[in-house]
């Protein structure tokens, strides 16, 4: 598995912005932040700095603003903090997972009829991860 930086929850937040957005400049950042969190541009300027020295994100000068990039793509990250999830939580057992939402009525029945219509289409394409 590729090793990938440790990211904080903030810092994600941060991510999914550029992930969405790149190449996006510190002020495209900064405002799209402020819409939707309590974060001064200060935090969300030193956020962005932590990811730069991370090395999930780089940074060009463009004039006086910095244009930044994601380095990791957002559905390996996704992926590799899926797996440990997993792991940490359920032991790698996505069946105990699932059984555990559905006791404790964490899932609608929407959700529930989209996962079948995920698994029963798995079935029909042949494909099965864990053969």
């Amino acid at each position: 598995m590729k090793s990938l930086p440790q990211i904080s929850e903030a810092e994600f937040e941060v991510m999914k912005i550029i992930w969405k957005y790149a190449p996006i400049n510190t002020n495209e950042i900064t405002e799209k932040l402020t819409k939707t969190t309590a974060w001064s541009p200060k935090t969300i300027h030193t956020l962005i700095k932590r990811l730069v020295n991370k090395g999930a994100i780089s940074h060009e000068k463009d004039g006086r603003v910095f244009v930044y990039t994601p380095q990791i793509k957002e559905n390996e990250y996704v992926g590799i903090e899926s797996s440990h999830f997993l792991k940490r939580f359920y032991n790698g057992d996505i069946s105990r997972m699932v059984s555990s939402f559905l006791e404790n009525n964490k899932l609608s029945k929407a959700e529930i009829e989209n996962l079948r219509s995920i698994l029963s289409s798995n079935r029909k394409d042949g494909r099965n991860t864990h053969d």
